[in-house]
């Protein structure tokens, strides 16, 4: 099981719409990898910036590596494009991530050995905020917070994390004609990835060494914003007749901390932007 053959080919998507900040460092992340993707495939969904751009300059500098860039341009949205993404992508096991994930170096190796598993279906792992203060602390505390959801649902429910999951091409093929197209946007598609594999019985394993970095730039959203947010569990929850109560905590977790992260990162950016001074001065 340690020679190469035996390893799955592990494709990267990316879906990605006006991303032109943020593209560059989450593609630099895929491709310094200790195991090499089989594929990075960005899926631009009729972004008006410079994310096509961006790529295709990427392209130029990292002849070696597959850097595939898609066009979904035939409706706007996360789940089409997703959907367009996995579709083409052609590795054994489909990684998804967001543009705005950089994940760590040895992120693909990791996935290989979550898949060397013949029952594990789909994985998933803790996420570290990279623009936010304290970095290891919220890696632990992302990863305490995942295991506790494991136990409130009595490891009943297995939850992907969009930002940080992968699955198989297989289960992709099984569950893709039965994911919610949510045309008001009112769900988490992660989530609703991860309900329709449980209606299968395939397998979601939680990976505590599978990493991946996010923007924490959701905190810039309103409140109002932001709320919307948070209950789009309770609107999965419900789209899919899912009543457990112990389930509702990430959004007792995420309301809780939204205004003293939000200052911290703010604090934090301040700090950040202050160009350093030299000698002391």
């Amino acid at each position: 099981m340690n020679h190469a053959a035996d390893l799955p080919r592990v494709s990267i998507v990316i879906p990605a719409y006006n991303e032109e900040s943020v593209i560059r460092q989450c593609l630099i992340a895929a491709i310094y990898q200790s195991v090499p993707a089989h594929e990075i495939v960005v899926v631009d969904n009729l972004s008006k910036d410079r994310t096509a751009r961006i790529v295709q300059q990427m392209q130029l500098e990292y002849p070696e590596t597959p850097i595939v860039l898609l066009s979904q341009d035939k409706e706007q949205g996360l789940i089409p494009t997703r959907n367009f993404g996995l579709d083409h992508a052609t590795g054994d096991v489909l990684g998804r991530i967001d543009a705005d994930s950089v994940v760590e170096p040895d992120w693909v190796e990791q996935v290989q050995k979550a898949f060397l598993d013949h029952s594990v279906q789909a994985a998933t792992g803790p996420v570290v905020y990279y623009d936010m203060p304290m970095r290891r602390f919220g890696l632990k505390a992302d990863d305490k917070m995942r295991q506790l959801m494991l136990k409130l649902a009595k490891h009943q429910y297995h939850f992907l994390f969009g930002s940080n999951m992968a699955l198989r091409s297989t289960a992709w093929e099984t569950i893709r004609a039965e994911t919610c197209r949510d045309e008001k946007d009112e769900m988490h598609e992660d989530i609703d990835l991860s309900l329709h594999l449980a209606e299968n019985d395939l397998k979601i394993q939680y990976c505590p060494q599978m990493v991946s970095g996010m923007s924490a730039r959701r905190l810039e959203d309103s409140p109002r914003d932001y709320r919307y947010y948070v209950t789009r569990f309770d609107r999965t929850y419900k789209a899919h007749n899912v009543k457990k109560m112990a389930l509702k905590a990430p959004m007792v977790v995420f309301f809780s901390v939204y205004f003293p992260a939000k200052l911290l990162r703010a604090i934090h950016t301040v700090n950040t932007a202050q160009p350093v001074r030299r000698g002391g001065q």
